[in-house]
Parts: C-alpha cells; sequence; structure tokens
C-alpha cells in the first residue's frame, strides 16, 4: 500500500498585518475622536456624544423640552405684555442730558477755582521734582488753564520697553503726592521717536507709547489719585517735539507728558488752553 506524502504546512509570515492594520483603525478612530472633542463647538460635541452613546448601547436620551415654570407644555401661550406710554418724560441720567448747560463757559468761580488750584499744583510740583528739572530730565510748563509736565522717558524706561525703573516709580510717586488733593483733570500723553518696533508684546510704537503712559496711571492709582481723573493718550510719533533726523532729536522725543487742567474737558477745549502760551517756569527754580 503506498504511503500518503504529507503534506507541509505553510508558515504565514504576514500574519502580524491583520493586527497592526487593527491597531491603526484604532488609532485614527482615537485620534478623531480627540480632535473631535478639542472643538469647542458644543453642538459638534453634543453629536459625537450622541453617536458614541449609541454605538456602545447606551440608553437613549430625550430630547423633550424640559419643563420650566408653572405653566405645563402644550397650553397657550400667555398675551403679549403690553406696553403702557408713561405719563410724563423720562427722567434722564443725571450729567448725561443734553442741554445747553453743557455746553456752557466756564463760571467765574470755576475758572478762578481752577486756575487758583493750578497754581497749587505746579507749585508742589516744582518743589517736589526740583533736583530732576535743574538735570534737565522733567520741564515744567503751564498756562492759565494748563499745567504740563514733560519727563524724559530714556532714563525711567529701557528701550522698547514699558516698565518703569525704579527711578521712574520714586518721579511717579512724588507727583501722585503733589496731584492726590486736587481734582484737577489729568491727560497722560506718551510719546515715541520715529524708529519702528516690532515686537509681541508692543507691535507699532502705538501700543509702545500708550503703554508708558498706562504705567504711569497704575501707579498714580496706587497713591489714591482718583481714577476718574485720569486719561491715556498714546501718540507714537505723531507729535514729535524734535526733528528725528538726529539722535538729540529722537532722544527729545521720547517722552511722557502730564497735562493737568484747571477745569473739566467739557469746559475746557484745546484751543482755549492754548490761547496763552505755556510758560516754562525754570526761572522759578533758577531764580532770575
Amino acid at each position: 500500500m503506498a504511503r500518503k506524502h504529507k503534506h507541509e504546512d505553510h508558515i504565514n509570515h504576514e500574519a502580524w498585518a491583520i493586527p497592526y492594520g487593527d491597531l491603526v483603525t484604532l488609532l485614527l478612530a482615537f485620534f478623531v475622536v480627540m480632535y473631535a472633542i478639542s472643538s469647542l463647538n458644543e453642538g459638534k460635541y453634543r453629536v459625537l456624544s450622541e453617536s458614541l452613546n449609541d454605538a456602545f448601547g447606551g440608553p437613549k436620551r430625550s430630547t423633550s423640552p424640559i419643563q420650566a415654570g408653572t405653566r405645563p407644555l402644550g397650553d397657550t401661550p400667555p398675551p403679549p405684555i403690553q406696553i403702557v406710554p408713561l405719563a410724563g418724560p423720562i427722567a434722564p441720567v443725571p450729567g448725561r442730558e443734553w442741554s445747553p448747560e453743557n455746553t456752557r463757559l466756564p463760571s467765574e468761580a470755576e475758572l478762578k477755582q481752577g486756575q487758583e488750584n493750578l497754581e497749587e499744583i505746579s507749585e508742589r510740583i516744582i518743589e517736589s521734582l526740583a533736583d530732576l528739572i535743574e538735570r534737565d530730565l522733567v520741564e515744567v510748563k503751564r498756562s492759565p488753564l494748563m499745567l504740563q509736565v514733560e519727563i524724559k522717558t530714556d532714563v525711567f524706561f529701557a528701550s522698547g520697553s514699558a516698565t518703569p525703573n525704579a527711578a521712574a516709580v520714586d518721579t511717579m510717586r512724588r507727583l501722585a503726592v503733589a496731584l492726590q488733593p486736587y481734582p484737577n483733570p489729568i491727560r497722560i500723553e506718551g510719546h515715541t521717536d520715529n524708529v519702528p518696533i516690532s515686537t509681541f508684546q508692543f507691535p507699532t510704537n502705538w501700543e509702545l507709547s500708550a503703554a508708558r503712559a498706562a504705567s504711569m496711571v497704575h501707579v498714580f492709582m496706587d497713591y489714591e489719585v482718583d481714577p476718574k481723573r485720569l486719561t491715556v493718550v498714546g501718540y507714537a510719533e505723531q507729535v514729535p517735539k524734535q526733528s528725528n533726523d538726529d539722535a538729540i532729536g529722537r532722544a527729545a522725543n521720547r517722552r511722557v507728558v502730564l497735562v493737568i487742567l484747571a477745569l473739566p474737558e467739557s469746559l475746557q477745549s484745546e484751543q482755549d488752553a492754548a490761547v496763552v502760551p505755556l510758560q516754562d517756569v525754570r526761572e522759578e527754580i533758577e531764580g532770575p
């Protein structure tokens, strides 16, 4: 009797491909789910949640509206709200209504008090910052309706920075102490030269000039200067004091200017304040 030839089994060297394909498929599904969950779109998240719930045999979620209130669903809706006209005129918000009084000129008493405050503030600032004025780091000028304190920023701020150094904070503190007792409005203006800046924090000179002015506001508020009195303005390089053609002119243009007004801005315009040119008060320190 002939012997049967024994059939040799072939070894499948590619058996690993099946679990590998399953693994890749699971990884793909995992990352799709992770991407969907990372989205902040609430609607997509809800759809994904419902799909996963159905896929894993979870209980069906009701899509019926939730009862809120005491009126049963399906009842006749309540009648619309009737708007009844008021018997008299609506009372305006105090100080915001339009009237001729809001465009009036200041009274003699208001003007006199504002100018007296400005004179006292000027004396306090000159006394407090005498050393900086003598070193040409601070310049003080005034007119009957305005006091201007100009601070050179090169000494107080690093290049391209709006963080004041210790000397700057001390100067701002002295200014805040001089200004705190008075109600006069204060406008803080930031100025730069025309050298462009492009950093993550300050894309242009607009942001840098405003940030330097704002840093002074924070110090003022720390020393209890009423924030309602403060206004921040960033001019960038648009209002140069000197030409930007040389280093000396650019250094002069890098400055922060405090403009202390005798009257609220609603009663005082730029033209009113500029009728009389600002006068340098250096002679009050150095003498005739």
